[in-house]
């Protein structure tokens, strides 16, 4: 069907509300518009869906939400019945529509005769993978466009380990929506009689509770924290999102006694008044933060973004300024912590290991070998990660202490399979504060890492490709790149040309081709004569190509004038794709 008999079907339908039908209506005359809202499906890719909000077939709305769990359904029923009846536990954000949606799957779910647990208001991310977990589900889904700007929304699903969908299980969720009917095919059980029948559940306290008590057992050194705790100050803020109570509450049982939340920011609201976006990893972001650090005097700024799942800090220079501490960073701080906190408490397991994203600082594979910890990597994303723990911890061959990404997410402990905000902020606040009773800042600490173990510096660059156009560029590039590998970078020689998606190493002098450990992920990387990475990929969940720049140098400006000189050429890049 064409994207205007499409429109038109939309236009028409007895599925839409006259709200909906007028939005459309309003459309008739653009043209580029109406293409763009119905050329095809929202592409369901290995982390959901995720859109801006609007009717359409490419956009997020209640359908698309409907049409998307009416396929996840049909795949957790192939499963088998016994499979399916240990129901899909669901979750929520502050975001505008999120609970309209959630309940929307939640009437699909039950429509099809699988039990809903439906947390009774929104959650942080974490607490969905938990649930999964802790109450045996067959799988899990938040609605949630976790740091987006406030029109987007999207749809994250989870299998019965607590991880987000791994490739195969996506791929059969797309397959079914391509032969299912938006409107047609969709089974649903209206919300007030799904309860009434016991098919949805709500969740609540008791949940938190479980999860909490989680959380809290993560604690290394409360003793090193009381010392402080005096004069140790700092500021948080949820950016109008879920960890507005959790984190505040896991920060009071650490023993923190001067904590100052952005007021402003502790208001629930989905359209983030506040902030240009709600993404800790944009310091600007932090605005009212500072503005109150500064008041108080903080030690330490702690940032969570809407749906709890990542977190960013800043901490004061020597000159007295708040400056960020990057995922690379403050992963490689946390790792170094995690690792002595734990030998001094005599609970680091004698296998433990640690995973990272194959963009993320070599650094943190550096110090974890250093300190008898085994590293590895993965494609980027948590399911990943989560895939590699449980197949590690099944075999006997490790167990994980501690998971991250560059992109500001952290994964501790075995309760959970993602990204998880609540107990990073608990850890982050426990490392700032252990530091302190030694006279340190983390930027203090940061430097000794340094001078320990090399000087490594990163850059992640967005190449934004938007609209259906940019589709088309981001395959033109990578297309290119693989065509035509580079010899050399910045004038540099390429030494090892990867390609993940095949799973095959070139040596460029050579020609030789060898097999790599990871394959099937669609990342081009390229290890440089001067110890630089370079790895490129689309993004999973934004219209953007990403090139990560991972140097190293003699020392800090060595490291720096590195990764200037490659962000450069990565901006070149953009010309290329066309």
């Amino acid at each position: 069907m064409s994207y205007q008999a499409q429109y038109e079907r939309w236009l028409h339908s007895p599925a839409l509300s006259q709200p909906e039908k007028d939005e459309l209506a309003a459309l008739s005359h653009n043209a580029g518009e109406i293409e763009d809202r119905f050329f095809s499906l929202l592409q369901f890719g290995t982390a959901g869906l995720r859109g801006v909000m609007g009717v359409g077939l490419r956009r997020m709305n209640v359908h698309v939400i409907r049409h998307a769990t009416q396929a996840f359904a049909n795949v957790i029923l192939a499963e088998g019945k016994d499979f399916a009846a240990q129901g899909v536990a669901i979750c929520y954000d502050c975001r505008v529509h999120s609970q309209e949606f959630a309940r929307a799957a939640a009437e699909v779910m039950a429509g099809n005769g699988i039990p809903v647990r439906l947390f009774e208001a929104m959650r942080p991310t974490p607490e969905l993978s938990f649930a999964v977990r802790e109450y045996g589900c067959a799988a899990g889904l938040n609605v949630t466009a976790s740091h987006n700007p406030p029109e987007y929304n999207g749809y994250k699903v989870y299998w019965s380990d607590g991880a987000q969908l791994p490739p195969q299980h996506a791929a059969a969720i797309a397959a079914q929506m391509e032969q299912l009917d938006v409107f047609d095919d969709i089974q649903s059980l209206a919300y007030e009689t799904a309860l009434e029948k016991g098919l949805i559940t709500l969740m609540g306290k008791e949940t938190d509770d479980k999860f909490l008590a989680h959380v809290l057992a993560q604690i290394n050194d409360k003793a090193s924290v009381a010392k402080v705790t005096d004069t140790f100050t700092m500021v948080y803020t949820p950016f109008h999102g879920t960890g507005y109570q959790q984190i505040p509450y896991v920060l009071g049982e650490l023993g923190i006694r001067h904590l100052h939340c952005v007021p402003e920011q502790m208001v629930i609201d989905g359209t983030f008044p506040t902030v240009k976006s709600p993404n800790p990893e944009t310091p600007e972001s932090f605005a009212l933060a500072l503005d109150l650090a500064k008041k108080v005097n903080a030690d330490l700024i702690l940032g969570s973004d809407p749906d709890a799942d990542r977190v960013a800090i800043q901490v004061k220079d020597k000159t007295g300024q708040y400056v960020q501490i990057s995922g690379n960073q403050t992963g490689v701080l946390l790792l170094d912590y995690l690792i002595g906190a734990k030998k001094r408490a005599g609970t680091l397991p004698a296998d433990a290991v640690a995973l990272k994203s194959l963009v993320t600082t070599d650094m943190a594979r550096v110090v974890a070998e250093a300190n008898g910890v085994k590293s590895y990597n993965t494609f980027t994303g948590f399911k990943f990660m989560a895939e590699k723990k449980n197949q590690l911890e099944a075999a006997g061959q490790g167990h994980v202490i501690f998971s991250y990404e560059e992109s500001i997410g952290y994964m501790i402990g075995d309760y959970v399979r993602d990204k998880d905000a609540v107990t990073a902020s608990l850890l982050l606040t426990e490392m700032t504060a252990w530091y302190a009773a030694q006279g340190m800042t983390l930027l203090d600490a940061l430097d000794a890492l340094y001078a320990k173990y090399g000087y490594y510096g990163e850059k992640t660059l967005n190449l934004v490709m938007p609209g259906l156009e940019g589709m088309a560029l981001m395959a033109n590039l990578m297309a290119k790149l693989r065509q035509t590998p580079p010899a050399e970078i910045a004038g540099t020689t390429v030494l090892r040309q990867k390609d993940y998606q095949d799973g095959t190493e070139r040596d460029t002098a050579s020609g030789a081709v060898s097999p790599m450990a990871l394959v099937g992920s669609n990342v081009l990387a390229y290890d440089l004569a001067d110890e630089t990475t370079i790895v490129v990929r689309p993004s999973g969940t934004e219209p953007k190509i990403k090139v990560y720049v991972l140097a190293k140098g003699k020392d800090s400006t060595d490291s720096q004038e590195k990764v200037a000189k490659y962000a450069a050429w990565a901006e070149t890049l953009k010309e290329l794709a066309k």
